[in-house]
């Protein structure tokens, strides 16, 4: 019988403690600071990825009639989009770890702008359903993408903002599509609201194809910011269009990622993570009109703003654990610290039900949501961080993404579910959430016990 080696934990060695805080300096100048343009690059793809997911939200009550759509199907409809997006986020975290973050994006965002203006045909129900069902499938490679990119063109003490930064694609998309796609349907109808976010989807996908860079190809970076990154810990010499094994080296299989306790520790903390924002995109307009009184001028005024507080709340999440990294703490704690004081704080939601004023209702609602994006953006960070070679990042990305988009599903359901059993009553839902925050730092904190890279064997 053949014993079982040891697999090389990172292709290239993995930085030591001196070398993520220290090294050569941060490059100055624009030319020296590509990584941010390929960052930037990424939230704008986030972003039309949730103006093209949320514009079928703000145009269903306008296609109701024209496509005979009862309410018993509305829900079906939206929640057809999640069968697929999250059974996709596996094979798709492998392929883009094969054949690279540029490529498959580009693809996902064909196809989901195809089916964009596609919907903009639809002329019943099945048809609809389809597309819902396409456009799941082709949204499922974008979080791996910007994951993966992050990972081979940041240094470990940056990555985190970094994250945050495309991470934050999908509140702005959340926010721009609903001025965007009412004024298109005041304008010429719900159609043209998919035609036009459409076409908009397949201009990103072309500068996509132009403007983004391999890091480790001829001019991606200058020699300053290749000495700053390699030094940092970033991943850009691996090529996975070229990418091969070497005969004597054991493959790792993908199933052998569920083997650590680390890895189901980031599916079980991010479905608690994600299974409360979901109730942020789907039920938190209901819970201000319903349970809270607020008409249509009240909730499209302060319904955004927990959105908003969000972002700020990612982008400092994402600095706080960069910063500790570069105060020399070590990855572990930088991040578990993040992570668990994030869900901690987040939990708060629990005690929105239980203050009478409307307003400290809603600032509570706020605090619970940008502590969950401040969480978020070191959730981000994991897959890069444990992954054990290049080769595993996105498929890592893909596995919590999986689990967390499970929360979409259930979440939505679980929600209607207790509202009609306690008579439209909010309590239970959110101390349901409330209590999912403390289960999810929990397993931050005590089921992942080190960040760091997997240590995988293969037979």
């Amino acid at each position: 019988m053949k014993t079982p080696r040891a697999v090389p934990a990172t292709d290239q060695p993995s930085p030591s403690q001196d070398e993520a805080t220290t090294g050569p300096p941060r490059p100055r100048g624009l030319r020296h600071n590509t990584r941010w343009l390929m960052v930037f690059l990424c939230f704008l793809g986030m972003t039309v990825n949730y103006v093209d997911r949320a514009t079928i939200s703000i145009s269903l009550p306008y296609m109701t009639d024209d496509l005979h759509i009862g309410p018993e199907w509305q829900g079906v409809i939206l929640s057809m989009f999640f069968v697929t997006y999250a059974l996709g986020q596996l094979p798709a975290g492998a392929l883009i770890d094969r054949y690279g973050e540029k490529r498959m994006f580009a693809i996902g965002g064909l196809i989901w702008s195809l089916v964009t203006v596609g919907t903009g045909f639809v002329r019943g129900i099945g048809s609809l359903l389809f597309a819902r069902l396409a456009l799941g499938a082709g949204e499922a490679p974008a979080y791996s993408s910007c994951a993966k990119s992050v990972s081979r063109w940041f240094p470990v003490r940056e990555r985190a903002l970094a994250n945050s930064v495309w991470d934050n694609g999908a509140r702005a998309g959340t926010a721009v599509a609903a001025p965007v796609v009412t004024a298109l349907i005041a304008w010429q109808g719900w159609r043209m609201a998919f035609w036009v976010t459409g076409a908009v989807a397949l201009l990103w996908v072309a500068l996509w194809l132009k403007a983004y860079r391999e890091p480790s190809a001829r001019g991606g970076l200058s020699a300053e910011e290749r000495a700053y990154v390699t030094a940092g810990g970033a991943r850009l010499e691996e090529n996975p269009a070229e990418e091969t094994t070497a005969p004597e080296e054991p493959t790792v299989r993908w199933r052998d990622l569920f083997r650590h306790r680390t890895v189901w520790g980031m599916m079980i903390g991010f479905f608690c993570l994600n299974y409360v924002i979901y109730f942020f995109i789907t039920w938190f307009p209901s819970y201000l009109v319903d349970a809270r009184g607020f008409d249509l001028l009240k909730l499209g005024f302060y319904g955004a703003l927990p959105g908003i507080v969000a972002i700020g709340g990612s982008l400092l999440g994402g600095w706080t654990s960069d910063t500790l990294l570069r105060r020399g703490w070590s990855v572990t704690r930088a991040r578990k610290t993040c992570l668990v004081c994030g869900m901690l704080f987040s939990s708060v939601i629990a005690f929105a039900v239980l203050v009478p004023s409307a307003m400290w209702a809603l600032t509570l609602l706020s605090v619970s949501y940008a502590s969950l994006a401040f969480s978020a953006a070191s959730v981000a960070s994991l897959p890069a961080d444990v992954a054990p070679t290049p080769r595993h990042v996105a498929s890592l990305g893909g596995i919590q993404n999986f689990a967390s988009n499970l929360a979409g599903v259930l979440g939505s359901t679980t929600t209607g579910l207790l509202l009609g059993f306690f008579h439209h009553s909010f309590v239970a839902p959110l101390m349901l959430s409330g209590a999912l925050c403390i289960v999810g730092a929990l397993t931050y904190g005590l089921v992942v016990k080190r960040v760091e890279p997997l240590r995988l064997t293969a037979a």
